[in-house]
């Protein structure tokens, strides 16, 4: 029997399909500590904005529990959640394997340095990539003093895809152990959840009032200035404007907005400012919980992601699990391993709003090429799925139990 402890900061509606799939596994006890649990109530997210409560079950299913704490918090900081115990908690569980999902919390450290004390092999994971913002030479020599002092803590990594592979290597060195974990949400539960949508899909294009021959554009995401829903709205009007001076005879798309954020003012601000027609043709229609975002993929006829420095984009895995074309900027992290331009989508520079135009215009040329591609990308997402991680998972767990000694690592040579 393998003991594995996950720390993890909240409940992840993301997360607890998968941990529920890895509790029914043969062999393994998995025992998540969570250090706050702020995400199992109604809080203010700071990203959205607004009051979240989720409505799908976070709990339930595995064997979790919620660490002492010393400091809480409704968000996650370096300092906060802090808690204590946790080095009486993994010497209590006798662990074989320590899995950490990120790396840039105190509470992370704690634990790694206690693993590290009770000759516990630590797994981690994240999503970060090299597209990054650009740092001077001090800050890259600090940064490389970093991961050469996490690379002595750490037995392997957990890759979410290729640009995240890419990420742990440049910095942990080519010899850290790297296990592919795809970024997955519940495919099963999404491709339900948007085929049952598609009975009521003319009631929610009432309820929009939207006309039954326009197609529509999607946007899901928080309003954050990173997601660059601006460059979509400023695309979208080159587009309208695009469309009256060639007289086009193919029917104007919609612009749908879903969610909220700090972004929303700048937005509808620019909104106002353009005429009255190209106006009418988008509808921002606020934050949507998890629950009810399959009915809004099922109604589109492509989704659209225009980030910078977006880590993954799992909103991505949900679009392609309604069988929908994909349109992504260059520095959206799922884009290698989800989108293939031309093929089930298309990709564009970031932050250029001309590419974008160009993209959206081809996405929307042919409605018998977009249906292909929305195939194309439901076959491709089922690779990236809840049973292709818990293989990968219980490989790494596999390889990190054997290390039953203490073990030491060569350090990468700073870059």
């Amino acid at each position: 029997m393998l003991r594995v402890a996950y720390l993890l900061s909240h409940p992840i509606q993301y997360q607890s399909p998968l941990l529920r799939l890895l509790a029914q596994q043969s062999g393994l006890e998995l025992t998540v500590l969570y250090t706050s649990d702020f995400s199992v109530r109604s809080y203010r997210d700071r990203g959205f904005g607004v009051a979240v409560e989720w409505d799908v079950p976070l709990l339930g299913g595995y064997r979790h529990e919620f660490l002492p704490r010393m400091l809480n918090s409704h968000d996650v900081s370096f300092f906060r959640p802090l808690n204590h115990g946790v080095f009486h908690r993994l010497r209590q569980g006798r662990f074989d394997v320590l899995w950490i999902h990120g790396y840039a919390t105190l509470n992370s450290w704690i634990a790694m340095v206690a693993a590290k004390a009770l000759c516990i092999p630590v797994l981690l994971r994240t999503d970060s990539t090299l597209i990054d913002h650009p740092r001077g030479p001090v800050k890259l020599a600090v940064k490389n003093v970093f991961f050469r002092i996490l690379r002595r803590f750490t037995f392997g990594v957990l890759s979410v895809g290729q640009r995240n592979t890419e990420y742990w290597r440049h910095h942990l060195g080519q010899d850290i152990p790297v296990f592919s974990i795809p970024y997955a949400v519940d495919n099963a539960f999404f491709q339900q959840q948007c085929q049952a949508a598609s009975a009521t899909r003319e009631q929610l294009r009432r309820e929009l009032g939207l006309e039954a021959d326009r197609p529509v554009l999607l946007f899901a995401s928080k309003l954050l200035a990173r997601k660059r829903c601006i460059d979509l709205v400023e695309a979208y009007l080159q587009l309208m404007a695009r469309s009256r001076s060639e007289n086009a005879s193919r029917p104007l798309p919609y612009l749908l907005i879903v969610g909220e954020g700090e972004e929303r003012s700048r937005i509808e601000a620019r909104l106002r400012q353009t005429n009255p027609e190209d106006r009418a043709g988008v509808r921002i229609v606020g934050f949507r919980n998890q629950s009810e975002l399959p009915r809004y993929y099922d109604l589109c006829d492509a989704f659209v992601l225009p980030s910078i420095h977006e880590p993954w984009g799992l909103v991505v895995n949900e679009a392609m699990n309604a069988g929908r074309s994909i349109v992504v900027s260059d520095q959206v992290g799922c884009q290698p391993d989800l989108v293939a331009d031309g093929s089930n989508g298309h990709v564009f520079p970031a932050g250029n709003v001309t590419a974008l135009t160009d993209a959206l215009q081809r996405v929307l040329a042919d409605e018998a090429l977009r249906r292909t591609m929305g195939q194309r990308s439901l076959e491709r997402i089922q690779a990236f799925s809840f049973e292709a991680n818990v293989k990968g998972l219980m490989q790494a767990f596999t390889a990190a139990s054997e290390h039953k000694q203490p073990w030491k690592q060569p350090s990468p040579p700073i870059q």
